[in-house]
């Protein structure tokens, strides 16, 4: 297993300090705040740690509340709202120095044969004869934010479709984004995981559509600043982050200093795997 896959792979292994009570650490981030992809993920890996294995995630609706400090242990405390027959509840508050920074709300189903549909795969180039982060990145970014960006997704093979918005500033675009993405390596058979690496990677670039709709590079240029407010995910059919998945992103509106972003998560072979929604803060710096 490659060396970054790993290490992403040990920071999701919380560490239970008590019942309901995990201590998770960080990892450097490009900015200087603890990534939020990394916050959700691990509030879902504390969730899931409380309910029985054989009652999967299927939907997650969480707050941002304050940045985290990269360099301070996060708590997790999680509250076991209900356990019912079919679907169990679950509520994880993040803690730092004292304060909450993350508030989740995980609900998991066990499985049950029901009504089918989908919204059809919207047509993607194949992900393969796609270039990749470290070929991308040094053709539009500065060297040392492209090394730091590489850094910190070099857990995650990402490939953006069309040119990210930091290749094209000063173009305003369709508000509409594509990457293709998969772990650096092969993962355990264990759908818990498989969910919290997606959704670790779901932060990375929802918001992106917004930036294209007004020409913006976004925080790696610092043309904006921005941070996640809220996120959520519905997690519909099964699926595997070690294979090919494509992040189907658009912005229906951008107002108050704040955007929205919304996408589809689908299989290489077309199932509709995730459904993704988060608002953030996307203001032009004075």
């Amino acid at each position: 297993m490659p060396e970054a896959l790993d290490a992403l792979l040990d920071l999701l292994d919380l560490e239970q300090i008590e019942q309901n009570f995990f201590r998770g650490r960080s990892r450097s981030a490009v900015v200087p705040r603890v990534f939020g992809g990394q916050v959700a993920a691990q509030a879902l890996v504390a969730a899931g740690r409380t309910v029985p294995e054989d009652r999967l995630a299927h939907s997650l609706h969480a707050y941002f509340l304050r940045a985290g400090d990269p360099g301070a242990p996060i708590v997790y405390t999680v509250d076991r709202i209900r356990d019912g027959r079919s679907f169990t509840t679950r509520r994880v508050v993040a803690v730092q120095h004292g304060q909450p920074i993350f508030h989740l709300s995980a609900s998991f189903q066990t499985y049950e044969e029901g009504l089918e549909h989908q919204a059809g795969m919207p047509a993607a180039p194949d992900p393969e004869t796609l270039p990749t982060a470290a070929e991308t990145l040094p053709r539009h970014l500065p060297g040392p934010v492209a090394e730091r960006l590489i850094e910190a997704r070099a857990a995650v093979d990402l490939r953006y479709v069309d040119t990210p918005p930091w290749g094209s500033v000063g173009e305003p675009r369709e508000p509409r984004s594509q990457v293709w993405f998969r772990t650096n390596g092969k993962l355990a058979d264990d759908p818990l995981l498989h969910v919290c690496l997606a959704t670790y990677v779901s932060d990375m670039t929802l918001l992106d559509s917004v930036l294209l709709a007004h020409g913006r590079g976004g925080w790696a240029v610092g043309d904006v600043v921005g941070a996640s407010l809220d996120h959520a995910m519905w997690f519909h059919r099964p699926f595997r982050a070690d294979e090919w998945l494509l992040y189907d992103q658009e912005s229906p509106s951008a107002s108050g200093g704040r955007g929205l972003g919304q996408a589809r998560i689908y299989t290489r072979d077309g199932q509709l795997a995730i459904s993704v929604i988060q608002e953030g803060v996307v203001r032009v710096p004075r």
